[in-house]
Formats: structure tokens, sequence, C-alpha cells
């Protein structure tokens, strides 16, 4: 059985990625075959295909895609609770180098398999679990954020931007979002930020300030790193944390808890693969996101869906900036 699977011969563009007929095969030990249905893109996959992600291409041609639903159609050997017919969400807790979801069909690990909740359709179930499993795993798992608690966060038009609003709305903290321009402010409104400060017009320290009565945020939640991390330290409240999750920037990240003579600054990075790659994580973080997509508390934002054959169109538009929210690939059977 073939499948028509996105693979890419070289780095480069979007336009090194290829749509070809490969052999799917069957689920080795530990493994469940997908029928894909829709996928969610992330940032990770435009770096991996660039040749600047955590994690350098190994062989050619290469795969891409860690966020997919679906439907089981095959388990391997020794695979538990998992069954031919049930709807799933895959999560990015494996390496590309391995597995691929850029595809009609997918072989992955079932540890990296999610039951998708009642109700949760393909494209919302390609669009939900890399968001919130890392705005939970980052602020609620690692942090500890709690009630009254305030987060200031950027890059917050992102998925994982909005997923992060939701989730702080959910503990009952208060999120302060943080754009470049007024352009997506009343979008960031609209999803739950309490206040939005445009970066590019306003002093985020004089307004962060503000809204906490001078005490500051008890945590950052940085996508972008380089230099910025500087100015988003002079707001993190006295024994906050200044999480870094992405590395937009491109830049050397310094530390600036010494040179800003700030002691009590807690400085650390976070990878959804912290919470992807460890059972009881995921487990607690599986049921923290399905309650709130029950609840109505938690959605998909997507911004927008291309079909498998634009996947080139796809990453033109992941790398413009532009959207809101996650964009998703569908793929017709």
């Amino acid at each position: 059985m073939t499948a028509k699977t996105v693979l890419f011969h070289e780095l480069g563009g979007p336009e090194v990625m290829r749509l070809e007929d490969v052999e799917v095969g069957e689920p080795g030990p530990g493994e469940v075959r997908i029928r894909v249905d829709a996928i969610g893109l992330n940032r990770a996959e435009v770096l991996f295909r660039t040749g600047h992600y955590i994690e350098p291409v190994k062989r050619f041609p290469a795969r891409l895609g860690t966020e997919a639903a679906g439907v089981v159609e095959a388990v391997g050997e020794g695979v538990e609770g998992f069954r031919p017919g049930q709807p799933v969400s895959t999560v990015p807790g494996f390496s590309q180098n391995g597995h691929g979801v850029y595809a009609e069909r997918a072989i992955v690990p079932a540890a990296s398999v999610l039951h998708r909740p009642e109700g949760i359709g393909a494209v919302e179930g390609a669009a939900v679990w890399m968001p919130y499993l890392t705005a939970y795993g980052a602020l609620v798992e690692v942090g500890g954020m709690r009630p009254g608690d305030t987060v200031v966060l950027n890059a917050a038009s992102s998925s994982v931007g909005l997923a992060a609003i939701h989730v702080a709305d959910r503990v009952g903290a208060t999120p302060i979002a943080l754009t470049r321009t007024a352009a997506k402010k009343e979008a960031l409104l609209k999803e739950g930020a309490a206040e939005v400060i445009v970066t590019g017009s306003e002093d985020v320290a004089e307004r962060v300030l503000a809204a906490t009565g001078g005490r500051g945020a008890e945590f950052v939640f940085d996508a972008v790193a380089g230099p910025g991390v500087r100015d988003l330290a002079r707001v993190v409240a006295d024994d906050g944390t200044l999480l870094v999750y992405g590395a937009l920037s491109g830049e050397p990240t310094p530390y600036p808890g010494i040179e800003l003579g700030m002691p009590a600054l807690n400085m650390r990075t976070y990878t959804m693969i912290e919470t992807a790659s460890r059972p009881e994580r995921l487990r607690r973080a599986a049921a923290f996101v399905t309650s709130g997509l029950r609840s109505g508390a938690f959605r998909a934002v997507v911004d927008r869906t291309f079909d498998l054959s634009e996947i080139v169109e796809a990453h033109r538009y992941l790398e413009s900036n532009a959207q809101v929210g996650k964009i998703v690939v569908t793929v017709a059977h």
C-alpha cells in the first residue's frame, strides 16, 4: 500500500517539499498506523526543513510533521488501548527523523497517540494538542501557575500564545498579551487577554507594572528569546519565572538576572517534549485539555486550511506570520 507523502531531498524553502508515493507498510512493535485526515502545521517543521531546528536532519529524503488527526487503521505488537476505527490525534513526542505525519497515512509511536474526545473533528483534533500541551506544560506543570498570578506572553497571536491565554483564564490567572502592532489587538482581547500591549508604541514594563500594582508578572512566557529577554526580565515579579519556549529571534539569548541585579529571577527553557515524552505528565495534560474542550473553555483557533496538495503554499503562509492561530492541512481520501 502506498500513500501520498511529503518528502524533501535537501534543506531549503517551502519549494523543496515534494508530494510522492511512498510504501507505508505495517506498524512495528509499539506503533500505530493512522489514516491521516488533517495535519497541524508548526514552526518546528519550518526549522527542521531549513536546517535550523534543535535536531538536524539525519538523512534524505526526509519527512515532516508530528501533529495530525485521523483514524487508527492498524496497531503493532504490544500496543494496548487502541483499535482500528478509533478517532485519534498525534502529539509531537517523537523525532521527525523517525516518523512524519505529512501524508495520507502515517506510522507513529503509540505513546504519542491520544484518543480524540467525542465531538472533536479532524481539523480541530489536529490543531489543539501542540498549543495546549505547550502552554499547560510550561505554565501549570512546570511553572505551577495559580489563580491570581499574572502571565505576560509574546507572539500572542500564535496558536501557542492563544492557548496560553485560554489556559491562564481557565486557571484563574491574568494573561497580558504582547503584540508588535495594533492590527491583532481586538482579536487578542476577544480571545480572553486581560490587556494587550502594543510593543511598537507602548512601554511594556510601565504597562505591566501598572496592571499589577507594581508587583510585576509571576510568569513571562517568551517565544522569541534573543536580546529581548533583558526587557522582559524587568517585568518579572520577585521570585517570578521567565519561561523561554521558542527562539523566533534567531539571536543569542543572554541570562539577564546577574547583569540586571535580579538574583531572584528564575529563567528556564521549556520544550513540549518535556510533557509529550513523559507518560504521567502527558496523562495529566491530556485530562486538563480534554476537560477544557468539553467545557468550551478551550478550542482550536484555526486561521486557514489548505489541501495536502497545497503544502508548499501552506508553508509559505506559515512563514508569512500573517495568521492568527493555527494553519491546518486537510487530507482527502
